[in-house]
């Protein structure tokens, strides 16, 4: 693994027999500390920006996953609505828009028994199950990804934390040299 600052020392160049150093930041030299530390937790913070994005999208697209599956418990549930007492195992109950809610369960997976735009009482049951199912499983990911993404945030915000110190206290100092200059 690269180091992000690596010192590099001058040559021919010491002060009271001190050998000095100026660093480099992912291979750029010419920095002096301040500057390297600085840099290098302002693209820390940047790399970790790029991964809270990318968890974002997932999060996104879980999300839209949960609601088209949804949509198909919706329409399931509503032919579950037509099933009475009369309603034999063997009965066929249409589904409103079966072609979205194939199209739906197949794109995620999701194993439906068809007969033609129907189902029949005991299938109609068991889709209702299925796509609870998927939909409890993409509820138990996007939380864990939540957690992630909050911990990816949690870590950026140090890093920008961190290079604000840096120059805070750099300014600090260089204010205090200076006022002690004219002492």
């Amino acid at each position: 693994m690269d180091l992000m600052i690596k010192a590099e020392p001058l040559a021919d160049n010491a002060v009271y027999g001190v050998r000095q150093v100026q660093y480099a930041v992912a291979g750029k030299s010419g920095k002096n500390f301040v500057d390297a530390v600085t840099l290098a937790s302002f693209r820390q913070a940047a790399t970790i920006e790029e991964t809270t994005g990318a968890y974002a999208q997932v999060v996104r697209a879980r999300q839209r996953k949960i609601d088209e599956l949804g949509e198909v418990l919706a329409l399931i549930a509503k032919a579950v609505g037509k099933i009475d007492k009369k309603t034999s195992s063997s009965d066929k109950i249409g589904i409103d828009n079966a072609a979205r809610v194939k199209e739906i369960a197949a794109k995620y997976e999701v194993t439906l028994s068809w007969d033609g735009d129907s189902m029949t009482r005991g299938n109609l049951q068991k889709a209702q199950t299925n796509v609870q199912y998927a939909i409890d499983r993409e509820d138990n990911d996007i939380q864990q990804d939540i957690v992630t993404l909050q911990s990816y945030i949690s870590k950026r915000d140090n890093a920008y934390s961190n290079a604000s110190k840096v120059v805070r206290k750099s300014n600090q100092a260089a204010t205090s040299t200076i006022g002690n200059i004219g002492d």
